[in-house]
């Protein structure tokens, strides 16, 4: 009977933080949300052929090289990312040039709420977003990889900033809401990052056009790609499979769930290749008390688990 010790973290990499500096003011990383998000929920990727692919180590890690669908949306989930941890600090007020988004303040409302608050200032992170990931491509606009890459960014960045929200807050006695304060917000960077999935599952495969200025649709009868779709240029390899080339962990002994149709299920995930089933034994922490002063001692559970992985 094999163990597992569920509650222990292991970190499989060492992650690189970027600075960022203007003026005085400094973001010491990039984005919390394109960890939390991108690599522990949106990693897994769905592919055409009934198979399951997670991004691959390289992905995230090296400048990405291939023109795959899956660097695509790296690159747009990284500028999402840069543009939500910018605005967010600016509301926060951890920056120096910015703060809240008091521009709407002098609109005229309906009469039943008016702005105020502080507001998401989605247009500084905008702007910090295109000056941090878009500075050394804009000097090779005319390379094809170039033009991918800025087009990318720009799908990410307006995957937050055309889906800002409004949030209100009632004034008046005992809960009247006889007037609302409203004011502008961004959208949770998990509805982004479902957002940009959808993006990647309706990735439009370009080239470069004749005179070099544009990315056309390689085939006629296919939109033109909008601002906000991800484009791409080569073929995904088949991440079903190791292959330390294209930096594929492969889905060899990944846990899947046999019950699930999506791309944690055991069908998908193991590629066809078929599944183990096991019971183990978990050892996590349970009946958690807090003890004055400042320590939590928990006491130490076992249960048995039945675990499916993968061929």
């Amino acid at each position: 009977m094999e163990t597992l010790y569920s509650n222990e973290l292991f970190s499989t990499r060492n992650k690189r933080k970027h600075k960022y500096e203007r003026g005085g003011g400094g973001i010491a990383k990039l984005g919390e949300y394109w960890w939390s998000w991108s690599h522990m929920h949106a990693s897994r990727l769905e592919r055409g052929k009934g198979e399951a692919m997670y991004l691959p180590e390289t992905l995230i890690n090296f400048e990405i090289t291939a023109h795959i669908r899956e660097a695509a949306f790296v690159y747009a989930s990284t500028a999402a990312g840069v543009v939500y941890a910018v605005t967010q600090a600016c509301s926060m007020g951890a920056l120096m040039h910015c703060s809240c988004d008091h521009t709407k303040r002098d609109r005229r409302s309906d009469g039943e709420w008016e702005w105020g608050g502080c507001g998401d200032d989605v247009d500084y992170g905008y702007r910090k977003s295109r000056e941090f990931m878009d500075a050394r491509k804009r000097k090779r606009r005319g390379d094809f990889t170039t033009k991918l890459q800025l087009h990318n960014n720009e799908a990410g960045r307006v995957a937050v900033s055309n889906y800002m929200r409004k949030v209100c807050k009632c004034h008046g006695l005992s809960g009247s809401c006889t007037l609302k304060t409203c004011w502008k917000k961004m959208p949770t960077f998990r509805e982004v990052g479902n957002r940009l999935k959808d993006k990647f599952d309706g990735a439009i495969r370009v080239i470069i056009s004749n005179d070099g200025k544009n990315i056309i649709p390689e085939g006629r009868t296919i939109k033109p790609p909008s601002q906000s779709d991800l484009v791409y240029s080569d073929t995904s390899p088949n991440f079903c499979k190791k292959n330390r080339k294209v930096g594929s962990l492969g889905t060899q002994d990944r846990e899947c769930d046999p019950d699930s149709e999506g791309v944690g299920g055991c069908d998908l995930l193991c590629c066809n290749r078929g599944f183990t089933k096991n019971e183990v034994l978990v050892k996590e922490n349970c009946k958690c008390r807090f003890v004055w002063c400042c320590d939590v001692t928990c006491e130490t559970c076992e249960s048995t688990k039945l675990v499916h992985r993968c061929l």
